[in-house]
């Protein structure tokens, strides 16, 4: 389960902007995941109260923004929703596309005092 590799670097990512910004205690750590991130939303959350945390982090709340995955086709350039990589076209059947949204794996903010 990478979930928990994902937890200690975003835990560092925080602790550090947090100490950096002089915080006091981290509330609330809110994260864009993309349904192709390969993340699963279940173990990341598992993984975050299972985590030891130091002590400006131990309150945190973790929200997960859920980001639908969208392809562009190649061919006649439609935007589409996709559940997975090999998702053809629905307007013309191509399978040739680029993924513009639902990779995403990032800390959009924290919210400190």
């Amino acid at each position: 389960m990478h979930e928990f590799s994902i937890t200690m670097n975003v835990l560092n990512i925080v602790e550090e902007n947090a100490m950096e910004l002089n915080a006091e205690i981290v509330h609330e750590i809110e994260m864009d995941v993309g349904e192709l991130s390969g993340v699963d939303y279940d173990a990341l959350n598992f993984a975050m109260q299972h985590t030891k945390k130091s002590e400006l982090l131990e309150h945190a709340n973790l929200v997960i923004n859920r980001i639908p995955a969208k392809a562009r086709c190649k061919a006649c350039k439609h935007e589409f929703d996709i559940k997975d990589y090999y998702t053809a076209c629905p307007d013309c059947n191509h399978f040739d596309h680029d993924i513009i949204q639902g990779k995403e794996l990032r800390v959009k903010a924290i919210k400190i005092d």
